[in-house]
């Protein structure tokens, strides 16, 4: 067992979940009650996660500095690495930010912890502040061209620390620096894998005899989470899919196609121009979100008393939500706060359904070997994600009719030409933005004042962490030249190059 204490980094989960694909049992504690948890659990080991705050504000997470004499291997990530300096000696301030990939070079290369590791690596930075002096019996393993104090170790006494996050899927030897982290702990491993049987299982248990109403929308989080609870209890799961003309023209035919193996007929629901109306003079993308959210389950409810299901009731509403959807919504005591998702800070605070959400702790790619597992097809499982609001988060502004259809076009320019080229199946998400920015332009020898469309097209596994697809420049050519000669009311198209972080997937 390893235990982790949560100092709400967005990535404090994802440590568990390497450390589970790696064979190892894990527990995420809150800080405050580290020292008795510890006592309690009696681990073999120890992480402390990043953060959002700075360790010398008042009212950041800290800890009982006795946690840091216990005699059990440490590996401190991030804001652990600034708590620990902070409380025993050493000085954290504002420094140099480094957000995405760092290259560190390594300067001793006997430690236990850098056992594998190239003399230089690349690692996923996400930090404002820097340790400016270490403390006590601490040497520098490693450091980047801004941060000297990038990777240290106290050898003799088994505490390591790390200013970057070897947990996320673009350090290069992340899971090595984890690995020799649990050989140092001495623990043996086991096999831990996802088996559908326990989900289903436990599905079976909570819901007994009553009826479960599931939003779905084509995609792979929802399909897999409806199929799961269709094999769980049958015809006593109703899936709806709300039309509400923001997704992809061919979410409605996903929907059907996958659960005609069981035999299920998915109800359809029409709400396009009432989405609309709803969205009208909205602007803030929080409230998009927040008005998306509440509407989804105003229509649920609504199709809730509709529907005659032989007296029995309906009590929960399946979603397909998975943890990058809850981490970035506040989904822990010291996180914070991205965004609200749709479908998990975007809800209404009281609800006559209760969720079901049997993803919640999985991520993008642990849904899709899940979705494989009980036997969906490789177009279902491999589809790109697709935003719970859709394409109202991809026009930034306000939605209407015609800017929605703008996107639509554009949409389907880019994912046609990536189709051509061979490059679809390379990426992990693509998508045009609507920036509500305009430039001026040529067109017909006559000046033209139009819209700026960016193009975000990303490669990632889990969402957690994205870099940015190395296109072709004719390719990126034909797309903009489409675009702009296709779509009405263009002027120009440029191409997004941020990672996440700094930047989140999406662009609201």
């Amino acid at each position: 067992m390893i235990i982790i204490v949560d100092f709400g980094g967005q990535t404090a989960h994802l440590i568990s979940r390497r450390l589970r694909d790696l064979g190892v049992s894990t527990h995420l504690i809150e800080p405050e009650n580290a020292l008795s948890e510890i006592e309690k659990v009696k681990p073999q080991g120890l992480i402390f996660s990043g953060g959002p705050a700075s360790v010398y504000e008042k009212n950041s997470p800290t800890i009982d500095k006795k946690v840091f004499s216990l005699n059990i291997p440490m590996l401190d990530i991030c804001y652990g690495l600034q708590l620990r300096s902070h409380l025993l000696g050493g000085k954290v301030k504002p420094g140099t930010k480094e957000y995405g990939p760092v290259k560190i070079k390594l300067v001793k290369q006997d430690s236990k912890i850098t056992k594998g590791l190239p003399k230089t690596l690349t690692v996923w930075m996400s930090h404002g502040d820097s340790v400016l002096s270490i403390p006590k019996n601490f040497t520098i393993v490693g450091s980047s061209e801004n941060v000297r104090y990038a990777f240290v170790t106290d050898e003799k006494n088994k505490k390591y620390g790390v200013q970057f996050h070897p947990e996320v899927e673009h350090t290069e030897f992340g899971n090595q620096i984890l690995d020799n982290f649990i050989s140092i702990c001495g623990i043996k491993k086991i096999n831990h894998t996802i088996d559908p049987k326990t989900i289903i299982q436990d599905i079976k248990q909570k819901v007994g005899n009553a009826y479960v109403i599931g939003a779905v929308s084509g995609g792979v989080d929802s399909t897999v989470a409806g199929t799961l609870v269709a094999k769980a209890i049958g015809k006593q799961f109703i899936p709806v899919f709300v039309n509400n003309g923001l997704m992809r023209d061919d979410a409605e035919l996903t929907v059907t196609t996958a659960f005609k193996p069981l035999r299920i007929k998915p109800v359809v629901v029409h709400v396009e121009p009432e989405m609309l109306r709803k969205l009208k003079g909205i602007t803030d993308s929080e409230k998009k979100r927040k008005a998306i959210g509440n509407f989804y389950v105003e229509v649920f409810e609504r199709e809730m008393k509709r529907l005659v299901l032989k007296n029995q009731a309906v009590k929960f509403l399946l979603q397909g939500t998975i943890y990058s959807d809850v981490i970035e919504s506040k989904g822990t005591k010291h996180a914070s706060k991205i965004k609200s998702h749709h479908n998990v800070g975007g809800l209404p605070k009281e609800m006559k359904l209760q969720l079901l959400e049997p993803l919640r702790e999985l991520y993008k790619d642990e849904v899709r070997v899940l979705g494989r597992k009980i036997g969906l097809p490789e177009n279902i499982v491999m589809k790109q994600p697709f935003p719970g609001p859709g394409y109202a988060i991809r026009i930034r502004g306000e939605v209407t009719a015609d800017r929605l259809s703008k996107e639509r076009q554009a949409d389907k320019i880019v994912i046609k030409e990536l189709e051509k080229a061979g490059w679809l199946p390379k990426v992990f998400i693509s998508f045009p933005v609507m920036t509500d920015a305009h430039s001026t332009a040529v067109k017909g020898d006559g000046r033209f004042f139009g819209e700026v469309v960016a193009l975000r097209i990303i490669e990632s596994k889990d969402i957690m962490t994205t870099t940015w697809s190395r296109l072709e420049y004719d390719l990126l050519q034909v797309i903009s030249s489409r675009i702009v000669n296709e779509v009405p009311g263009i002027s120009r198209v440029v191409y997004d190059i941020t990672t996440k972080p700094p930047a989140t997937m999406e662009w609201e």
